[in-house]
């Protein structure tokens, strides 16, 4: 059954692309998606599920986890479990009973099958890539580029390779940017609907990223369209920052209290002292405080781990991510500038999620690996950045190839700049001349 279950997700990656791409898109969009999705299956086979690394855990408990709401189903019928019935599975329920799914149809634990829904996820999150990068205005070569950079990015790649929940985390947060986008250039109703469908999700995966994503989907409902100042971009970053910490600490009530209860406990001390002490751990000289050594953290956040960094064989491998991800970094300040020209409102849009969340996350920072797998979105959308970068580079390129000589001379700009036109050009006069024989022969008796 599980066969079955990765052929089924193979046909579903196959109409998803069919379905949202045109088709000449499509052809070249499937086959490196195909290619990603067998990866990651042999990413789970040879890499996270053969022995030769101790690397994981969550996807181990989630596995258990989602074995439990096999047992409940088996007791009381098929229907959504909450942490109400299983407190085990708090926080994770949508995935726990996505991959419980899974188990039940093949009757016994079924990871392989369970990894092909990841993959399938992760995939679809590519193509939602590429149509937030058109939609953020990069062209198609260029957002063609960011599509095959995030179906294999490391980090990206392995935490979709098994049962862990970050896939998931990351497809909800970025789609219900791109909608929330997409409502910017041209409101629909059934995108709102959308966004609101996707946040109930998201809130069942990972909750507080509910409200990492609130800053810029209220940019969003603003739309500004007016012509922005850096001063007004620098402000509006620094009050959706705190505006987002006050209204998550004033509404101690419900939903909102549960994820203020999240978030300290990642910012405890205590916590951060035992994240700390593990392997690819990290201390900063904060006095305690999630706030202190904030500039270090932030960029422990972004762009560990260093070259120079010690640790596992994987945290070894995630090297390379990072080799990309400066890249991607590089490049996103370029596309930063160049959105800074043309389009602000989107550029204060995307910036209202990337501002907030890396200080959210910083002030958690205390354990590499940990943070590694958090940050995806984050990164996810710096590429996006990079991708209007990287627009109009073929076009760019073939210019700075061209020889000066090979161009066409510009008989006008030499008329107007007094000299003569090249040797063997006609000049713009000679078709007047061609026209008005009786002017011709004047200019020249004269």
């Amino acid at each position: 059954m599980e066969y079955v279950i990765i052929a089924a997700a193979v046909a579903a990656l196959v109409l998803v692309v069919h379905t949202t791409l045109d088709a000449r898109t499509a052809r070249k969009v499937l086959p490196v998606l195909v290619v990603a999705f067998l990866a990651r299956l042999a990413v789970h086979l040879l890499y996270l599920r053969s022995g030769l690394t101790d690397y994981g855990g969550d996807n181990y408990n989630y596995e258990t986890k989602a074995l439990k709401v096999v047992e409940y189903w088996q007791e009381n019928g098929i229907r959504f479990v909450t942490e109400d019935e299983i407190p085990l599975i708090a926080a994770v329920t949508l995935p726990c009973n996505l991959f419980a799914l899974v188990i039940y149809a093949c009757g016994g634990p079924a990871p392989l099958a369970c990894t092909a829904l990841v993959a399938l996820i992760a995939c679809t999150l590519c193509v939602v890539m590429y149509k937030f990068a058109r939609l953020a205005g990069a062209d198609e070569r260029a957002a063609l580029r960011l599509l095959a950079v995030v179906a294999f990015m490391p980090a990206f790649l392995l935490h979709t390779s098994d049962m862990f929940k970050d896939g998931f985390n990351a497809f909800l947060v970025i789609t219900c940017l791109a909608l929330a986008a997409a409502n910017m250039r041209r409101f629909a109703l059934r995108n709102v609907v959308m966004i609101l469908i996707l946040l109930v999700a998201l809130w069942n995966v990972r909750p507080y990223m509910v409200v990492m994503c609130l800053p810029a989907l209220l940019v969003g409902v603003a739309n500004p369209r007016r012509a922005l100042s850096a001063r007004f971009l620098a402000v509006s970053a620094v009050l959706l920052v705190v505006a987002t910490a006050l209204l998550a600490g004033a509404l101690h009530l419900g939903p909102a209290d549960e994820v203020m209860e999240d978030l300290e406990r990642g910012q405890a001390e205590n916590v951060r002292r035992a994240n700390a002490s593990q392997r690819s751990g990290v201390t900063f000289d904060d006095g305690g405080g999630p706030w202190g050594a904030l500039l270090p953290k932030i960029l422990y956040t972004l762009f560990s781990p260093f070259p120079w960094t010690s640790g596992s064989v994987t945290l070894q491998l995630g090297k390379i991510e990072m080799l990309v991800a400066y890249c991607l970094f590089y490049c996103a300040v370029r596309g930063t500038l160049r959105l800074w020209r043309s389009d602000r409102g989107m550029l204060l849009f995307l910036l209202a999620f990337l501002v907030p969340g890396t200080v959210a996350y910083a002030t958690t920072m205390s354990n590499i690996g940990l943070i590694f797998r958090q940050r995806i979105p984050i990164v996810l959308m710096v590429g996006l950045l990079a991708a209007l970068a990287w627009t109009g580079e073929a076009e760019r390129r073939r210019a700075e190839r061209r020889d000066p000589a090979d161009r066409e001379p510009d008989p006008g700009a030499d008329r107007e700049a007094g000299r003569a036109p090249a040797l063997g050009d006609r000049g713009p006069d000679s078709a007047d001349y061609e026209r008005d024989p009786a002017r011709a022969r004047e200019e020249i008796s004269s």
